[in-house]
């Protein structure tokens, strides 16, 4: 049996950082960029404050059995749509300055997934720089990537099959590193929470992907996407179904890009599987995060889903150690020492 890897898991904040976010949206850069100013202690403490779950960040990890996270920023908070975008750039920098101190204070148990300074309306290349420094100077693994800067305000970013997203393809496959889709934030609460807006343009996300020639495009390019791929392997028939009649098929084509086990439920879990193949799946639990309440079903969090996996009887051991640590290992480059 390898390592325990989830691979979406949100970093722990220190009290300092939100105060610092506070900030900069009350003087909208007036008064300089400034730092968080968190210490080693600060952030030790945001790893055993009890916030989300009814045990700290390290609490719930050693509950669970995981051994390692990939820790990214918290993407309701990335406030892509804000303006100047010059806050969205701090901002960002500034988080994942922290993200990189937090794996280097536990670097058995964190690797760093940068955030991306993705600024609504601006050209993506804008946001490669930080890319590139947290690769080459951090050590990061990969980054998020939001299908939605506008953050559900109502103007639309490109399908992720255009070309607009080209010059953030061509730098991950340059830099070898992962793109993990997932959404941000959103300015429609009373229709389309943040929590529903990520399903929706994760759903999105796969489909333009699919349907375009960017697999084709570039055959080395490393996504992941969150949640289970959204609706798409709940629906996969109505789209496999339309590609039949106009090839190449969605089936076929889906299963070249990976999926996280972020859906909270035994049934939900076992159709992705299912639906993409076991060596397509990784292990994420977002612990602590969303799922983190106890299930009055059972008497455990939801988040708890690693049994989801070992009960499934369709896929054999080795099958399951992949998708519980070997896979991530293999696409984050982790060691296994």
């Amino acid at each position: 049996m390898g390592k325990i890897i989830d691979c979406h898991a949100h970093m722990a904040v220190p009290t300092q950082l939100p105060a610092y976010k506070a900030g900069l949206l009350s003087h909208r850069g007036a008064h300089g960029r400034g730092k968080v100013g968190a210490t080693d202690d600060d952030i030790r403490a945001a790893f055993d404050r009890v916030e989300m779950a009814p045990e700290g960040h390290l609490a719930c990890l050693d509950k669970a059995g995981v051994d390692m996270q990939v820790l990214s920023p918290r993407p309701y908070q990335l406030m892509h749509s804000e303006k100047p975008a010059k806050l969205v750039h701090w901002y960002v920098e500034e988080v994942n300055d922290l993200i990189a101190r937090e794996c280097a204070l536990y670097p058995d148990r964190f690797v760093p997934m940068a955030g991306l300074p993705q600024t609504a309306g601006d050209p993506i290349e804008n946001a490669l720089p930080e890319l590139e420094r947290c690769v080459k100077e951090m050590g990061f693994r990969g980054c998020l990537v939001n299908p939605d800067p506008y953050e559900n305000s109502g103007q639309k970013a490109p399908p992720m099959g255009d070309r607009y997203w080209y010059p953030l393809y061509e730098k991950l496959c340059e830099l070898d590193v992962v793109g993990h889709i997932h959404s941000a934030s959103s300015r429609n609460p009373e229709r389309e929470p943040y929590s529903l807006h990520f399903i929706n343009e994760e759903t999105t996300a796969v489909y333009g992907l699919v349907k375009s020639t960017v697999l084709d495009d570039f055959p080395d390019l490393k996504i992941l996407v969150s949640h289970g791929g959204g609706a798409i392997p709940y629906q996969m028939g109505r789209f496999d179904s339309s590609s039949v009649r106009r090839p190449p098929r969605f089936a076929d084509r889906m299963r070249k890009l990976y999926y996280d086990t972020v859906l909270y439920s035994r049934e939900a879990i076992e159709l992705l599987i299912k639906v993409v193949g076991p060596e397509h799946c990784l292990f994420g639990a977002e612990m602590p995060g969303v799922g983190s309440a106890i299930n009055p079903d059972t008497g455990d969090t939801f988040d708890t889903i690693i049994p989801h996996i070992r009960a499934c009887d369709f896929i054999s051991d080795e099958e399951k150690d992949a998708i519980l640590g070997g896979t991530a290992m293999k696409l984050f480059k982790i060691d296994a020492d």
